[in-house]
């Protein structure tokens, strides 16, 4: 019996041992995988602001080949003020034109002073730093961005700096006897060319270099409107069937309401995928109408309005251990995100 017993234990002993291996040997691929698809560090570049190198303190890195800096550090350097939103996740810059530019982390939607812009990828968060897509941002902050390939050199210059260079050109330019208007416009003609939006110096000229060649070219690019009622209306139903859930839950949620008002086969509101048929309840027994959004529902809400989307295309959600049979069967599963699963 008790050579039984210690037979018992060692095998628990060797067992336990086994499984920490095993443990070991998956975790760094496991990490790998989560890490493999996310920013890498840009060693090699270097940033300038008016012809001036400038040390960050934090790494450049680059992310589906777009560079992103702290925004900390960027507000910074055009004396710019930044404050943290804890609760939305929202960092806001005022800058010295007096604009103010609030970013969501992963959101993809910026807010410029009274509108909302499209931008090219959403800023996230790497070593607890909120990163910011530069380019977009610098000309947010009335600054633009050449990129020097040769040298791995992002070269910022701010509006006063190009104005000021602007007037000494004319100046030397008057001095020569020279047609200043014919030689600034020929080089203004050329730095466009040498940005990524050319469109936005294409009527430089002296006077105009602050409003005119740095106007940010996001503003070409302005997110789908929302009204503050369909908001609250798509907060309400997310309280409702995902109150109690995580913020990503919620998230989700509200992402399934705008795919479906986004899909051929519901309707094309919110309003009217909510109230149509049965398939929220809440929206027909008085529950909805009771409904008090809680702060991280109205996030929710709020960020997949503008863009945040964990779900891809699911336009269904449901409880696996509560909702089964055929056709939830036949759907396609994209996530299962706290109690709740989301097909398509």
């Amino acid at each position: 019996m008790l050579r039984t017993n210690l037979e018992n234990r060692n095998s628990r002993i060797m067992l336990a041992c086994l499984m920490a291996v095993m443990l070991l040997c998956v975790s760094p691929l496991t990490a790998f995988a989560a890490t493999a698809s996310k920013a890498s560090v840009a060693s090699d570049v270097s940033i300038t602001l008016n012809g001036e190198q400038l040390n960050l303190g934090e790494p450049v890195l680059i992310k589906n080949e777009r560079m992103f800096l702290p925004v900390a550090p960027v507000a910074k350097m055009f004396g710019a003020a930044v404050s943290w939103d804890k609760v939305n996740q929202e960092a806001t810059i005022k800058t010295t034109f007096g604009d103010k530019i609030v970013l969501g982390i992963e959101v993809p939607t910026v807010y410029f002073n009274d509108g909302r812009y499209i931008l090219e990828d959403a800023p996230f968060i790497e070593n607890e730093r909120t990163y910011v897509p530069l380019r977009q941002v610098a000309e947010l902050l009335r600054a633009s961005v050449k990129w020097n390939n040769e040298e791995r050199i992002a070269e910022l210059t701010t509006a006063a700096a190009a104005k000021a260079e602007s007037a000494e050109a004319e100046a030397a330019v008057k001095e020569n006897g020279g047609d200043a208007g014919i030689v600034l416009a020929s080089v203004a003609a050329q730095d466009a060319g040498d940005q990524a939006d050319a469109a936005a110096s294409e009527e430089a000229a002296p006077a105009d270099v602050e409003t005119e060649a740095f106007k940010p070219s996001i503003l070409e690019h302005p997110a789908a409107p929302f009204t503050d009622a369909e908001m609250q209306l798509l907060a309400k139903i997310v309280q409702v069937e995902a109150g109690y859930e995580p913020y990503e839950g919620q998230l989700a949620v509200a992402n399934v309401i705008l795919n479906r008002v986004k899909s051929k086969s519901f309707p094309n509101s919110i309003h009217d995928v909510i109230y149509s048929g049965k398939q929220f309840p809440p929206a027909h027994n008085g529950l909805l109408d009771k409904s008090v959004p809680n702060k991280s529902v109205l996030r929710a809400a709020k960020d997949a309005l503008n863009g945040k989307n964990n779900v891809a295309n699911a336009v269904y959600f449901y409880n696996p251990k509560v909702t089964g049979g055929s056709f939830w069967n036949s759907l396609d599963r994209i996530a299962d995100i706290g109690h709740h699963r989301f097909a398509a």
